[in-house]
Order: C-alpha cells, then structure tokens, then sequence
C-alpha cells in the first residue's frame, strides 16, 4: 500500500532546493529553507525512506559532451506479447544512447529519446542497432531542432 503525505511549505521548499542543487549541504539547505540543519535532515530520511526521493544526480552538458542530435523515435514493436516487450525494453535499459523510453497508446508502441554526436551517428545506431532487434518491427525519427525547454523538477503537489 502506498503511504500518504502531506508536504507543508518546509518540505516544498526542501524539495525545490534539491532540485535545483542536489548537491547542495544539509546545513546550506537549512538556511535557505528557514529550518533547522537536524529537522532538514529527518526531513530529507523520511522523504526517502517513504520513495519521494530518489537517487541524487548531476545533468551534463549534451552539447559540450558532443551529443549535436536528438531525437525522438517512434518504434512498433513486432508483436504484443509479453516475452517481445520485455526483451525490447531489456535492450532499451542497456543502451546508453537511449536516454528515455515511454511505453504509449496510439499508433506506436514506444518512444524514445536519442541523443548522437551527429545524423551520421544516428543512422549508423538505427540501421545496425535498433532496427536489427528481433523486436523492432518499424521505427519513425523525428530530429530536434531546437530545445525550448528541458527540466527534470516537477510540480510540487500538496499531497502525494
């Protein structure tokens, strides 16, 4: 059964602060969110002891590593059952390149984000990777030209 919380304003703003900086000191945390150094640390235990908060992490520059191209990518898998998914979704989870996958209604069955230093990049990865496993039955690539946005923090509900 999942447990219910209640966030106040002190653990919104715990949450906000992680993640805008989750490197960020307990003690730096505190201050700025007008809270004691040991109720910000209870705080943040049972905040993940209860699943709110996961693994800390720091984004890397995509452009600056080399990675020009992103894409999103529809795919079609060749059949529905079980055993077909879970072996496409295995080789997802083992392929770097592929940073997110969603399982979705509509026409595909999945979408994926890519990123590759190039179009080149991209298409050798497609052609001799991704169009090659025996679960791939089609794959539609739609190139990014631009990013507008891009965020990992969420909207802070009242209750979770």
């Amino acid at each position: 059964m999942k447990k219910s919380y209640n966030l106040d304003d002190i653990d919104r703003r715990i949450l906000s602060a992680l993640q805008a900086d989750a490197g960020i000191g307990n003690g730096d945390l505190a201050e700025r969110v007008g809270s004691s150094t040991a109720s910000v640390w209870r705080r943040i235990k049972a905040m993940e002891a209860g699943g709110l908060l996961k693994q800390s992490v720091r984004l890397l520059d995509q452009q600056a590593l080399g990675f020009g191209v992103n894409v999103l990518c529809n795919i079609r898998v060749r059949s529905h059952a079980r055993d077909v998914r879970d072996a496409f979704e295995t080789f997802v989870e083992g392929r770097p390149e592929i940073l997110e996958c969603f399982s979705m209604s509509g026409d595909w069955d999945y979408l994926l984000r890519i990123v590759a230093a190039d179009v080149t990049g991209y298409e050798r990865f497609l052609m001799n990777t991704l169009l090659e496993h025996p679960s791939v039955g089609g794959a539609s690539s739609h190139f990014a030209l631009s990013l507008t946005k891009y965020t990992t923090a969420l909207p802070l509900p009242d209750r979770v």
